[in-house]
């Protein structure tokens, strides 16, 4: 039986690291987990989002993966190694590729981050950036997700909310910035027209690029066949399916409910 790439994700945002997955791999089977009981992860501990991070890796596994992306800024940014360490099969995170691409485009060597408390918090783009030797300004945006998440993506509210954000990294120069949280790439259009012109790194694009890469490297990749796509919550399926449809551009019908087995 083929093996999936297995996602998971604090919630719903990490659907656009999936959507760029499957528009890349499109014969790929996926397996989408949103621990939905559990999110935000942006405002826990890194000793809490650590084990969060386990118990959800453990159960994609014991699904049939082949692959596990970590689909979420703050879950990559303190998880990554314990789990690389704990599995025996490729594990991806989104901090490392945006990060990657940040260098790469940037012209000038001063980049923006912009991510929930937790990432900003972690530095763990920051620890890359600089190691790259870039100038590096972050800033926390919390109010971009229960924004996206309401639908409010061209609303004048969502405008006001960018330019109070962003502003002073547009003072900083900085002519890259790193969207690091899975929900911003949703709001590309009121950043772009905040920052005018910058590089706007959606890692969810880079991070899809990095899993084709392995698995090409592996000789994993699916041969042929139709894709199945699941996906599995913590809590309300109703509530994931209809916000999740502006993430995925699609309906979600296959929505179901699980508990994970606590460490």
């Amino acid at each position: 039986m083929e093996r999936a790439i297995g996602v998971f994700d604090s919630g719903i945002g990490g659907l656009t690291v999936l959507r760029e997955i499957i528009s890349l791999l499109p014969e790929e089977d996926t397996i989408y987990l949103g621990d939905t009981a559990r999110v935000p992860y942006g405002t826990k501990s890194a000793e809490t989002v650590r084990r969060y991070a386990i118990e959800n890796a453990r159960f994609l596994v014991d699904q049939g993966i082949k692959i596990l992306v970590v689909a979420c800024n703050t879950a990559s940014a303190y998880s990554l190694p314990a789990l690389q360490t704990l599995l025996s099969i490729p594990v991806v995170g989104v901090v490392e590729p945006g990060a990657r691409r940040a260098k790469e485009v940037t012209r000038n060597g001063r980049v923006g981050v912009i991510g929930t408390e937790g990432t900003i918090k972690s530095r763990a783009y920051e620890g890359l950036l600089e190691g790259y030797g870039l100038q590096v300004f972050s800033r926390p945006c919390p109010l971009f997700v229960p924004l996206v998440e309401e639908g409010w993506i061209d609303e004048e509210v969502t405008y006001l909310t960018a330019k109070k954000y962003l502003e002073p990294l547009k003072e900083k120069g900085v002519d890259t910035l790193i969207l690091g949280c899975t929900h911003y790439p949703l709001l590309k259009g009121v950043i772009k027209k905040v920052m005018g012109d910058v590089n706007l790194v959606d890692s969810a694009e880079e991070t899809a690029k990095e899993v084709r890469a392995i698995l090409e490297e592996s000789g994993g990749l699916k041969k042929g066949g139709g894709s199945i796509h699941r996906f599995f919550v913590t809590d309300s399926p109703e509530r994931f399916r209809a916000v999740g449809r502006r993430f995925l551009r699609n309906n979600l019908r296959d929505v179901r409910k699980v508990d994970i087995p606590l460490l």
